[in-house]
């Protein structure tokens, strides 16, 4: 098997590519037809949203960064990038022998800030 080779760190690997192509949406009836590499666009994506770096800083070897930030734009709006965590977890989740969603929440009071506060007590009459 040859090895693949990733630009950046955030590059996907075949496999994740694998898992993440059937949940990108396909063009709506009546749209153009693609001429952008979607694989290239989710890499830009990751690069930006990794690198915490602002969408016009996106390297020339991407997709034009208007056209990166557009597809982000959509998904997010139309829950496409919300299905994909959630895919990518429930497989993480029962890879390593858990059931695919938690069955429980915790919250302890370090997570939970309050106001410094008390409330004003009431004062009969």
């Amino acid at each position: 098997m040859e090895k693949e080779e990733k630009r950046y760190p955030s590059d996907l690997t075949d496999q994740e590519w694998a898992i993440l192509e059937s949940l990108i949406p396909a063009p709506k009836l009546g749209d153009h037809p693609r001429t952008v590499n979607i694989r290239e666009v989710l890499n830009g994506i990751f690069y930006v949203l990794r690198g915490g770096i602002p969408w016009r800083f996106l390297p020339k070897d991407f997709p034009p960064w208007q056209t990166v930030y557009y597809y982000f734009w959509v998904w997010r709006r139309e829950g496409v990038i919300e299905r994909m965590n959630t895919v990518l977890r429930e497989q993480e989740r029962v890879r390593v022998g858990r059931e695919p969603t938690p069955s429980a929440g915790i919250i302890d009071s370090q997570s939970v800030k309050t106001t410094e506060r008390g409330a004003a007590r009431l004062r009969p009459g």
